[in-house]
């Protein structure tokens, strides 16, 4: 099993930015891909931003420009960096994670962009 840890999250105004993070623990063997989606009330949950163990990165075009992903490989922990952060941008960020091809959630953070 491996649990996910998500902080970071909160509110800001439009234009601000806020860094999340997400560090993995328990039975990790190799950890092949990390990433954030987020849900708003009323829609389905939403990728955001990949990264693989390699470094490979993929992001929905809404953030691109705006959001950076990256990873701690030692530490077994993904960063968001939101800058330019939007009213459209405020959702539940949850935190994924690929470990031996099974797939592990996070408990969620909140972001909320004021406009």
């Amino acid at each position: 099993q491996v649990q996910l840890v998500e902080s970071g999250g909160g509110l800001v105004q439009t234009g601000g930015s806020l860094r999340l993070s997400c560090a993995a623990s328990g039975s990790i063997f190799s950890i092949y891909a990390m990433g954030w989606y987020r849900q708003a009330p009323g829609n389905q949950r939403e990728l955001v931003a990949t990264i693989t163990s390699g470094g490979s990165t993929n992001y929905a075009d809404s953030v691109k420009g705006r959001f950076t992903i990256s990873r701690d490989n030692a530490k077994n922990t993904a960063y968001l960096q939101m800058n330019s952060l939007k009213p459209e941008d405020t959702a539940v960020y949850y935190c994924h994670v690929i470990e031996r091809f099974m797939n592990y959630w996070g408990q969620g953070t909140q972001v909320t962009v004021s406009s």
